[in-house]
């Protein structure tokens, strides 16, 4: 997509989501004037099933998930554009956006520089932390858009799951994949689940009350603001629930052997040390059962976009695939509760 395409002024078509949001950032970056953005600061950043993202110049766009229901979406973005949470969350554009792409609603972000992942050394673990720390004691603010929905980190498991088993059901590694999902939750994963995860505190966990929580972080979620200072982006599936689940993934990596002891305790260490109320004096009292969801979900996706692809499994897919058959050789029900 270069300078040319984006700046076309006729009605994007429903098919070319990408070009539709390359020129509403670019609308708001120029405000009508000509552009003379370097090609390489138009192009599409993410395009998945849950949202697609085209920066131009400083800006995102960004059309999110189809079907999106506008009371939480309205709410989570609310939560973002809040001053309590203005050195955590980076914010949006201010102003209301009425433009739809393919039905879908659309939201306009600065553009920050993400994670470098050809230098894993360089990771801003212990920042990452502190974020996380920050929103979990941050008291859930009031705002005109309503209340806070749950956070969805326990949905997205039960999603990828019934994903998995309806396009990747005959895969051999599937029943080793539900055969750990059932430590988690005994309910039927094609419908989601009932108890465990799905619940506000769930069991095993020891939460006792909801926290902000921001229910998908991974590296990829944070970015530099233009101060230079990290941000934690993308609140779709941000809400109230147990942070514990916000340090579920990494813990996922630790447990299966992804990622170093070193850093583990590293980033562990800062979110405690910033007061990070998700770990008490036995952290895998908390974290087990949303790491071993998360390790599900991980093998989960794996296993359908692989057969979606034709692919064999690479090496990571192959290890959370392995590490849910751990999972359900020393896991027997969702209480159960014990460290990597």
């Amino acid at each position: 997509m270069d300078a040319e395409t984006a700046q076309q002024t006729s009605r994007p078509s429903d098919g070319d989501v990408p070009g539709a949001l390359a020129r509403i950032a670019g609308a708001v970056v120029h405000d009508g004037g000509a552009c003379r953005c370097d090609p390489g600061e138009i192009r599409v950043l993410a395009d998945r099933e849950d949202g697609t993202v085209v920066r131009h110049g400083g800006l995102v766009a960004k059309a999110h998930a189809p079907g999106v229901a506008d009371g939480p979406h309205t709410a989570r973005l609310a939560l973002a554009a809040h001053p309590d949470l203005g050195g955590i969350l980076l914010p949006p554009v201010p102003g209301p956006r009425r433009e739809r792409v393919a039905g879908r609603p659309v939201t306009v972000w600065p553009y920050g520089p993400p994670v470098d992942p050809a230098d894993p050394d360089a990771a801003p673990w212990e920042e990452a932390a502190r974020l996380l720390a920050l929103l979990h004691r941050t008291p859930p603010p009031p705002g005109p858009a309503g209340p806070l929905p749950a956070m969805r980190a326990p949905e997205k498991a039960a999603l990828a799951v019934g994903r998995m088993l309806r396009t990747a059901g005959h895969h051999p590694a599937a029943a080793t994949v539900l055969a750990a999902w059932h430590t988690v939750t005994a309910t039927d994963p094609t419908t989601g689940p009932t108890t465990g995860p799905a619940r506000e505190s769930a069991p095993g966990t020891g939460a006792t009350r909801a926290y902000l929580c921001h229910g998908d972080f991974h590296l990829g979620q944070l970015v530099r603001d233009f101060r230079g200072a990290w941000r934690l982006i993308d609140v779709d599936d941000a809400g109230l629930g147990d942070p514990a689940w916000d340090l579920a993934r990494p813990a996922a990596w630790f447990a299966a052997g992804l990622l170093p002891a070193e850093v583990w305790t590293r980033f562990l260490g800062a979110y405690e040390a910033a007061g990070g109320p998700a770990c008490g004096a036995d952290p895998w009292a908390r974290l087990d059962l949303p790491a071993r969801a998360l390790t599900v979900q991980t093998a989960a996706l794996a296993l359908a976009k692989s057969t979606a692809e034709g692919r064999e499994l690479d090496e990571v897919e192959g290890v959370m695939i392995d590490t849910c058959a751990r999972i359900a050789r020393t896991r027997t029900a969702p209480s159960s509760a014990a460290s990597p």
